[in-house]
């Protein structure tokens, strides 16, 4: 295969494809979606059986078990699949949307109409549930798609592709709507992220190595997050009730997900009463802790059975581990913690546990991360639970998108003008 020329070939087809994408209806929009999701549950013992393919390859391989979590595909994660992008459908089309319509003195209106971004060149690895989010975002925001998924999920993302071909062709969308890069060829990467004639963003998902080279090397722009240090707080005024559970999902619900709790911070008022209860669960779950001296000597002395106490390098403050390990440290209060957040965090989900509310107040604006929360896990950093039907990835950048992004930061605007005659003086 002449790498070069099929990208070309690709890159042309959805270019063209993005033009009747941006003008398809609502109505054949959500019915392409509906139907991928009706597939995808028919189709579900195929799947899975892609899958197991898959994972079956990928432990012969060595692959992490980081890795091998997040390419497992379940029946519950296909309904998971279908159910967003049944929640796409039903989410409000941005597209034609017209917003912030204001007179002004010579008489003509002026406002923003919300339009497609164009072609977007997703790149991920592992994970199969990106092809079916990626796919029904793109489809609903009025883009089309270049999908290069790994070639460790090969054989699932082939058959989860049958299923949104499917979609585009009942719903009378062009079928190089949302293309599957069919060659698992490294090369095609490389042109995919250096073809601006026809392709408008990149979005990386995978490994910090990944996007590294992404970001470094593309000539398109680039959606992106290079990784995932995000922090629990424990504040002088946490309700214990609450400290626990949020710090026991936000680190051992999963592993391996960039929103997963890395490091914890204590508040020294109230670590002597926290943190054997925190270490208790932590140990219970088979988490190492590597800590700081004050946090060891609190948990070493509080006898905990099974406990496994590092002593914290410099380097484990910003490390993401996707793994059952945390970073842990005890810190003077609120400007304390702000200050370690703002200094190691991956600016991606930070969260603090306090019922004191001009304190929340303050994390929530001082603390410089993607979001940010108050009372509640960083597991729910994620388009699904933000209410966006999926994400096609969680940007840390400031400029147009910022978050778990949906279909509004798939979009951009354009100034329209209402006019009934007007010439400039």
């Amino acid at each position: 295969m002449d790498i070069q020329q099929y990208m070309q070939d690709t890159g042309r087809k959805a270019r063209a494809a993005s033009r009747q994408m941006a003008a398809a209806s609502t109505a054949a929009k959500n019915q392409a979606l509906c139907v991928i999701a009706a597939s995808l549950r028919a189709r579900a013992p195929e799947l899975l059986a892609a899958n197991a393919r898959d994972l079956e390859q990928a432990r012969a391989d060595g692959l992490e078990p980081a890795m091998i979590d997040r390419l497992t595909l379940s029946a519950k994660g296909i309904e998971s699949m279908a159910s967003g992008l049944e929640q796409i459908a039903a989410l409000p089309d941005p597209i034609g949307e017209i917003s912030n319509v204001k007179r002004r003195p010579s008489g003509i209106q002026v406002g923003h109409m919300r339009v497609p971004l164009g072609v977007i060149g997703i790149i991920y690895e592992a994970r199969p549930n990106v092809t079916a989010d990626a796919a029904g975002l793109c489809i609903k925001s009025g883009n089309a798609a270049i999908l290069r998924g790994g070639k460790e999920a090969l054989h699932c993302n082939q058959a989860i592709a049958a299923c949104v071909r499917e979609g585009l062709e009942t719903a009378g969308l062009p079928a190089a709507g949302v293309q599957i890069i069919e060659t698992t060829d490294r090369a095609a990467v490389g042109e995919l992220i250096t073809m601006p004639e026809f392709v408008d963003v990149i979005v990386p998902r995978g490994g910090k190595g990944l996007i590294e080279r992404i970001s470094r090397d593309a000539r398109v722009p680039v959606i992106k997050h290079l990784d995932g240090n995000c922090h629990v707080y424990l504040d002088d005024e946490a309700d214990a009730a609450k400290a626990i559970p949020i710090v026991e999902n936000s680190k051992t619900q999963r592993y391996g997900t960039c929103n997963t709790a890395e490091s914890l911070l204590v508040a020294r008022s109230r670590a002597a009463e926290l943190l054997p209860r925190v270490g208790a669960m932590l140990a219970g779950r088979g988490v190492e802790m590597r800590g700081c001296a004050e946090s060891l000597a609190i948990l070493g002395a509080a006898g905990i059975a099974g406990a496994r106490l590092v002593p914290a390098q410099e380097s484990d403050w910003s490390e993401e581990y996707l793994a059952p390990v945390i970073a842990i440290k005890v810190v003077d209060g609120l400007d304390a913690a702000i200050d370690h957040i703002n200094r190691y965090s991956s600016q991606h989900t930070d969260a603090i546990v306090s019922e004191n509310y001009s304190k929340a107040m303050r994390f929530l604006r001082e603390v410089d991360s993607a979001s940010v929360m108050i009372n509640a896990s960083t597991r729910f950093a994620d388009g699904f639970e933000y209410g966006l039907g999926a994400e096609i990835g969680i940007s840390t950048d400031k400029i147009h998108a910022r978050g778990p992004v949906g279909l509004e930061g798939l979009t951009s605007q354009k100034w329209v003008v209402f006019g009934n005659g007007e010439v400039r003086a």
